[in-house]
């Protein structure tokens, strides 16, 4: 019970919850555990999605799996974070990805009457969930503006400014591996790698590994629109 208090601790539907309070949320829920080994399959892209995940130990990935076999990793979740949240919801409630184990895993599987119930038993729970749908909506909105730039220099120059924006600073930290983030804005790693290299040398930012400092946004800002 111990580590699955610890995990929701770092669940966002679960912010601001003591661990009693988390406790006796787990007296009232009707939740399944279950364990996977590495690269095993959670969930295949087009089943049926009836219940809220929860990563309790260890990581998963949302794939997309391509007809050649070539798999595209879209996220990779660890303890605490959520998937299904929005397709449990959804009239089409299937998942429109696989889902697979990247190492030795424990998921919380809750359904969503449960879910329904525990809204309505707890304010906090409720807005904590609808805080979370609103989260994603934002996310796929960023990543919908990021498709909608066609150059790589556009793609990386918009995602340095959204961090920027957020981060409030000059020097910014990447959260994402190189892999992760060339994956997330759909450009190859080494094109990645390729287009940082071109804005340090022409002066706009500089890095070292994963801090990037940001030395002229203005014409950073001006590479959305080349």
């Amino acid at each position: 019970m111990n580590n699955i208090i610890e995990a929701l601790k770092h669940c966002f539907l679960f912010r601001n919850f003591s661990d009693e309070e988390i406790y006796q949320a787990l007296t009232n829920i009707d939740y399944k555990i279950k364990s996977y080994a590495k690269d095993e399959v959670i969930a295949i892209e087009d089943d049926r999605c009836v219940n809220l995940g929860v990563v309790i130990e260890g990581s998963i990935e949302i794939q997309k799996i391509f007809a050649s076999g070539k798999t595209l990793t879209i996220t990779r979740l660890g303890k605490g974070q959520i998937f299904g949240e929005v397709i449990i919801f959804s009239d089409t409630n299937q998942y429109p990805a696989t889902i697979a184990s990247c190492e030795s895993s424990k998921v919380m599987f809750i359904s969503k009457e449960e879910i329904l119930k525990f809204c309505s038993l707890n304010i906090r729970f409720l807005n904590n969930f609808i805080g979370s749908l609103s989260d994603k909506i934002l996310l796929l909105n960023k990543k919908l503006k990021s498709l909608s730039y066609h150059t790589i220099r556009q793609k990386v120059a918009s995602y340095l400014l959204e961090e920027y924006g957020t981060q409030n600073k000059s020097f910014i930290t990447l959260t994402l591996s190189k892999k992760q983030l060339a994956e997330q804005l759909g450009i190859p790693r080494p094109s990645l790698s390729r287009e940082l290299i071109n804005l340090r040398d022409e002066g706009i930012i500089d890095f070292d590994r994963n801090i990037v400092k940001i030395i002229d946004v203005n014409v950073l800002e001006e590479c959305l629109y080349e």
